[in-house]
């Protein structure tokens, strides 16, 4: 390679006699022929212009290689290759807009008014859920006041099905297989013996119950049988001793009053949550647990469970006094939200929406029982406290 091919200084192209081109700035001279094509001193009579690096360190030899009219290492290198086409650019100073995330599948959008969205919606089928909530309140006031132990009886099917869906979700979501047959048996012991023998049965049967599933667990390998009798012991507590405080409530002499009271508070608060949260709702309560509920519709269900504790108090409940209502309306609306809380955190946990499909509007049970279980043993607690045993 001569040293032609890298370019010329400024100071050339002044031809000298006889055809030949001077490099005066260097002392030495390129003969150029008078037959061929006249060339400039230091232009390169080349076919292809030959690459340049450009020198370390240098940030300016993509501009140098510009101004000699040398070829660029990212430019083609023969003729018959193409130019490269660039692709689309993006502005300059914006980055790439990312793709909009996919749905939560345990997003609770439909309580508490979808707090941040433009347009709020129900996210159930709401015909469906108000004729399947209206059906279950007749057969539970229906049983409530008519005869006791069917009532007893329901609250122990529900336990059974409730028990039935969390221990598939485990199973299906977390490969968890907690035993469901003693639990099944254990929870509705629990619910009789706290109709029957009071707290007391009822503190035997969920430690039988805890037993129970410890040496059933044991027939099976004991790979993972820390992890399976755990999640066993808790859903014993979670569903059927929780739901046990109904039970307890009932064995009073005004207990279907009271057990009417506890359910009212518990759907006055979660309609209030539900209706005030979908109006004036914008400030989420909890956006990574549920971002469908909102300070707002919190502020809503204390209000209507206060008032609806108050009336309750003052009517239907024996020796009563509206202002302790307030007070048990209070407490019964914080207990509800957490407990609602509490299972979004299951199956958020779990990766699903619902814990089953039992109920057309509602999901499964689990789904109604999430605030009913934890506001139960609050309410029975006040109950005894303002007005006693019973």
């Amino acid at each position: 390679m001569n040293d032609s091919s890298w370019g010329a200084p400024p100071s050339a192209g002044l031809r000298g006699p006889g055809g030949q081109g001077t490099s005066p700035g260097y002392g030495w001279e390129v003969p150029t022929s008078s037959a061929g094509p006249a060339h400039e001193v230091g232009e390169a009579a080349q076919t292809r212009p030959m690459p340049t690096v450009p020198h370390a360190g240098d940030d300016s030899g993509e501009a140098a290689d510009r101004d000699r009219g040398a070829a660029r290492l990212s430019g083609p290198l023969f003729r018959d290759e193409r130019e490269p086409q660039p692709g689309p650019r993006q502005p300059a100073g914006r980055r790439p807009t990312p793709p909009d995330p996919a749905p939560d599948p345990a997003s609770d959008g439909a309580r508490g008014a979808g707090a941040g969205q433009g347009k709020k919606s129900a996210g159930r089928n709401l015909r469906a859920a108000i004729g399947v909530g209206i059906g279950l309140g007749v057969i539970i006031l229906a049983s409530l006041f008519i005869y006791k132990p069917v009532f007893v009886g329901v609250v122990a099917v529900a336990v059974v099905v409730g028990l039935w869906e969390l221990t598939s979700r485990l199973t299906e979501r977390k490969d968890i297989r907690v035993p469901l047959v003693p639990l099944a048996v254990g929870g509705v012991a629990m619910v009789v013996a706290g109709y029957v023998r009071g707290a007391q049965g009822a503190v035997v049967a969920v430690a039988l119950t805890a037993l129970a599933v410890l040496v059933w667990r044991m027939t099976e390998p004991p790979d993972n049988y820390l992890r399976d009798v755990t999640a066993g012991v808790f859903a014993a507590f979670y569903v059927p001793f929780l739901a046990t405080f109904v039970a307890l409530m009932l064995d009073t002499d005004d207990g279907p009053w009271r057990v009417l009271t506890f359910l009212l508070l518990t759907v006055v608060s979660d309609t209030g949550a539900y209706a005030v949260g979908w109006r004036f709702g914008k400030h989420p309560l909890a956006p990574r647990i549920s971002p469908g509920k909102t300070r707002e519709g919190l502020l809503g269900a204390v209000a209507f469970a206060m008032v609806a504790g108050a009336l309750c108090m003052q009517y239907l409940i024996d020796d009563g006094v509206w202002w302790q209502g307030l007070l048990l309306g209070l407490v019964a609306a914080v207990s509800a939200t957490l407990g609602d809380l509490g299972e979004s955190m299951i199956k958020r946990d779990l990766g699903i929406k619902d814990m089953g499909k039992l109920l057309p509007g509602h999901g499964g049970i689990m789904d109604r029982l999430d605030s009913l279980l934890p506001t139960a043993p609050v309410v029975w607690l006040l109950l005894v406290i303002f007005v006693g045993g019973g």
